[in-house]
């Protein structure tokens, strides 16, 4: 006697084959061109090396004075923030009347592996905070720094308070101590005990390919297999398709780590957690959060697996200012970027929060 289950069973493989049929004739049809991200018009403003300064084009006649430089993480690509058309925080931004521009760190070479913190924060970033200043003819700009971009510019601007008029931090670590758990904070954990003097001068720079795999373990059953097997139902939609390949594209676009800078990264934030204990050293400079004087705006995800919300949010007991404000969100870390929900309330929560301040 045949089992209950079998013409249930018989049919799910008849839809699987289906899909699968439909998903070679959907990669057969896709060029390596369909599969665009970062497209918002944009134009390289200022360059040194390897690190370029783009201007986005605004979108309506009088874009705010005060422009917004975007400064991203060193481990993976800044257009995240411009994934694609109907999901890109830059063109909401723009939509909105903002001035927006996009420091991009570039891929580093063995001649850059003795480029250090000071350098990135002092140099690259200081050099186009300053071009857009001039251009705008403001003395102060506005700066959203992401993840590790947020550390960045956590410490630039409170080295350099009187160029910033307003800060905005996105799934930035602030604590690196909290504690880990299954769901969250391992990264930290991990981090806390490598040899990064062993790392640093055994490679050089730091593989992209290796962090990368690094991420990827932290989650390894969804990152590497449960993604892929449900990657099948939407080998049929060839809109869903391409977002999920844009998504595959930025992943696994990872750049080397400048040797240097991933050292003192490593030790002074994930080893000493010395943002928490204002220690953290730039250059010749010890950085006090609480010089950060002007507004902070600290957005965070509440299914953070790469920043915990608790180390987030520690930023509220280090600022010097009394406007500060916090937004969270219910997704992860890389939701940010892509949750539709969010691309609809998180780009007006940040021009509302500039542009009344």
């Amino acid at each position: 006697m045949q089992p209950d289950f079998a013409p249930a069973a018989v049919r799910e493989l008849t839809d699987l084959n289906q899909k699968l049929a439909t998903g070679v004739r959907a990669f057969q049809g896709i060029d390596t061109a369909d599969i665009q991200i970062g497209t918002a018009p944009k134009e390289a403003v200022w360059r040194d090396g390897r690190v370029v300064l783009y201007r986005y084009t605004p979108q309506v006649e009088s874009p705010h004075p005060v422009p917004l430089l975007i400064t991203y993480a060193l481990v993976n690509r800044p257009y995240m923030v411009d994934l694609q058309e109907n999901r890109s925080l830059v063109r909401s931004l723009l939509a909105l009347g903002l001035d927006v521009y996009l420091i991009d760190w570039g891929y580093p070479t063995r001649a850059d592996r003795y480029d250090t913190l000071d350098d990135h924060i002092n140099g690259y970033l200081n050099d186009a905070v300053d071009h857009i200043r001039e251009a705008s003819g403001q003395d102060a700009i506005n700066v959203l720094g992401i993840c590790q971009g947020g550390v960045f510019s956590m410490c630039y601007a409170s080295m350099h308070p009187e160029k910033v008029k307003n800060l905005v931090t996105m799934v930035a670590p602030v604590d690196f101590h909290i504690e880990a758990t299954p769901e969250a904070g391992l990264l930290n954990a991990w981090s806390r005990h490598m040899d990064a003097d062993l790392m640093a001068d055994a490679l050089g720079n730091v593989p992209g390919d290796l962090m990368n795999f690094g991420y990827l373990m932290l989650k390894p059953f969804t990152l590497f297999f449960q993604k892929y097997v449900e990657m099948v139902d939407v080998l049929d939609d060839e809109r869903k398709l391409l977002n999920f390949l844009r998504m595959e594209k930025w992943i696994f676009d990872s750049p080397d780590q400048a040797g240097e800078t991933w050292r003192a990264f490593i030790k002074q934030a994930y080893r000493d957690n010395k943002l928490m204990t204002g220690d953290f050293e730039v250059g010749d400079q010890t950085v006090d959060l609480g010089n950060l004087t002007m507004p902070v705006l600290n957005v965070y995800a509440d299914a953070d697996h790469l920043v915990p919300p608790a180390s987030s949010k520690a930023l509220a007991g280090l600022v010097g200012t009394d406007d500060y404000t916090e937004a969270n969100f219910p997704v992860g870390h890389i939701g940010m970027y892509v949750s539709g929900k969010v691309q609809k309330t998180l780009p007006p929560l940040i021009a509302d929060w500039l542009k009344e301040r």
